[in-house]
């Protein structure tokens, strides 16, 4: 058919009979093309074992002795390899926090509805749908019940004000208009010149919150609505018992979602929750807290077999990933005992932050030795700055995901490991591990994969440079320069430091804590982890013990890194 369309008639007959013969030597070109890709072959699995090598290590090291005593507050972060940074150095500075590991959108199948909008947004990974929904209520100060009249209000107020901002951008992005803007208020526009001559230290700004009356977003709440009382507890058991945390409970638990922060980035999403559609992960967050502090809630759970205690409080928060700054939401529904952790708590999240920014400095061409108001201002004005392609290194250098019990990571260096809390002694029919491996190991397979062929290939599977980048209609895509194919995958930015590729294109190591039965039982039952596993998408290994074994189509054999 391509023959028939692209050769003109007068040469049809002899390049049938040309292709013809090349085909009776199929066999023997294959093995010629597989033949020359054994040394392309050679140098990836040589740069996966220099990787390996110290992972292995890394994770055959003795595991650091763990505090005795009960936990005073739990922080449950994303399986994000940025958050891998922020457990361990809150563990480093407190004694009394224990940081766990789920997946950013915490288990809720949601579809959000923002304050004032029409705007039904998916927060949850690809692999899943929303079947819950998701909305922004308004309430009064100190209430968890939504009140009609200030939400009224509230929605009015923010329409009109989307409405002006949308007409602005109209004015400021469309080509055709943009000199007319210029000359017109070229004069007033100079506040926001000198701006990105000289970014401010400000923190960030919800695009979620942008157009409501001031004192509103404090009582602006993400709650899961259109669920019967039976559903609510259904979701809630189920959140809970992926987590690990059925019986296991702190008296302050911290459900802290997270997002990236930049200025004029098209590619603005991929530092935010890759488990959360691209998506700041604080609204899931915010809403699960919201459902497992509801009293009809908790005493559905009792008939689950799940008692929550009297003294628990969740609240949701944020990790600010580009600046590791992590702030608290819905502070005035927390009792005081509540209050007086969180305060103790976010002092520890501020020392934290500081040991991260130092640790994430260097990498990029910053100055660790700052003092840390100064540090934390420079970390600032980048996220803040229009002119910066590279706020964060994002998911950059990616290369395992470890799906086990925080005693298998504790207290160890692996920023480049995905982490999973999972404890198969509390999963007696495997189907959590079925519902890790289908989900979140699918995902970070995904994101892995989208690193390595934007590094690969950056001309066919890469977005460019950010400096050439136009973005077409708002939303749609990016041109590199006025025109040609929209770009795909990942900008060069995120990935090269300048000097030299910054990213390893690594397969996948994915680490199970599990037996080899559990976890062979469902690759057989889903043919896509057949495909993955077997065909060397990606490299499973296992713990047996405190040893490694790899898997290698159906058999478990010694690992030999």
């Amino acid at each position: 058919a391509v023959l028939a369309r692209t050769v003109p008639p007068a040469a049809r007959r002899s390049a049938r009979a040309a292709l013809g013969a090349a085909w009776q030597d199929f066999d023997h070109r294959v093995a010629e093309a597989d033949a020359a890709l054994v040394v392309d072959e050679v140098w990836q699995r040589a740069l996966e074992i220099s990787f390996q090598r110290e992972f292995a290590h890394t994770l055959r090291s003795p595991a650091p002795a763990k505090t005795p005593r009960p936990p005073e507050v739990q922080a449950v972060f994303c399986i994000d390899t940025r958050s891998e940074l922020m457990r361990r150095a809150l563990e480093a500075c407190w004694s009394g926090i224990e940081a766990h590991a789920f997946a950013g959108f915490f288990g809720l199948p949601v579809h959000y509805n923002p304050l004032g909008t029409e705007v039904r947004r998916p927060q949850l990974p690809g692999v899943a749908y929303p079947s819950v929904a998701m909305k922004d209520v308004v309430t009064a100060p100190g209430q968890a019940r939504a009140d009609e009249v200030q939400s009224a209000q509230a929605v009015a107020v923010r329409r009109r004000r989307l409405a002006r901002i949308d007409q602005w951008l109209g004015v400021v992005r469309w080509p055709n208009t943009t000199f007319s803007f210029v000359e017109t208020f070229g004069i007033g526009y100079l506040g926001k010149i000198v701006q990105w001559i000289r970014p401010p230290a400000t923190p960030r700004v919800a695009a979620d919150r942008l157009g409501m009356p001031a004192a509103v977003p404090d009582h602006c709440r993400p709650m899961i609505t259109g669920l019967d009382a039976g559903a609510r507890v259904e979701l809630a058991a189920g959140i809970l018992h992926a987590m690990g945390l059925d019986d296991r409970l702190a008296p302050l638990v911290i459900l802290c979602g997270h997002a990236g922060h930049s200025t004029n980035n098209a590619h603005a999403s991929t530092l935010d929750c890759g488990a959360c559609h691209g998506r700041p992960g604080d609204a899931n967050a915010r809403a699960l807290a919201h459902l497992l502090n509801d009293p009809q809630v908790r005493e559905g759970l009792r008939a689950h077999g799940l008692n929550i205690p009297d003294g628990t409080v969740f609240m949701g928060a944020l990790h600010n990933t580009t600046t590791d700054e992590v702030t608290g939401f819905d502070l005035d529904l927390l009792p005081e005992s509540a209050r007086e952790r969180w305060e103790k708590t976010e002092r520890t999240f501020a020392q934290a932050g500081d040991r991260v920014r130092r640790e994430r400095a260097p990498k990029l061409s910053m100055n660790a030795d700052l003092e840390p108001a100064d540090l934390l201002r420079a970390f600032r004005r980048r996220a803040n700055d229009g002119s910066q392609t590279r706020p964060e290194w994002g998911l950059t250098r990616n290369a395992a995901f470890i799906i086990g019990p925080r005693d298998r990571s504790r207290g160890r260096v692996l920023d480049r490991a995905y982490l999973h809390d999972y404890d198969a002694c509390f999963d007696a029919d495997g189907k959590v591990l079925e519902a890790l491996m289908m989900g979140p190991m699918v995902v970070t397979h995904w994101l892995s994969w989208q690193y390595h062929a934007s590094t690969c290939d950056p001309v066919h599977f890469g977005a460019g440079s950010k400096v050439l980048h136009n973005v077409v209609d708002g939303h749609v895509g990016v041109f590199e320069g006025n025109g040609g194919d929209l770009r795909i995958g990942l900008p060069q930015q995120s990935l090269h430091d300048g000097e030299d590729w910054y990213h390893q294109p690594v397969r996948l190591t994915v680490v199970i804590d599990a037996p080899a039965a559990s976890i062979e039982g469902i690759i057989a039952r889903h043919a896509v982890l057949g495909q993955l596993c077997d065909n060397g998408w990606l490299l499973l290994w296992r713990y047996e013990g405190d040893g490694l074994r790899r898997y290698e189509r159906g058999r478990w054999l010694p690992l030999d890194v």
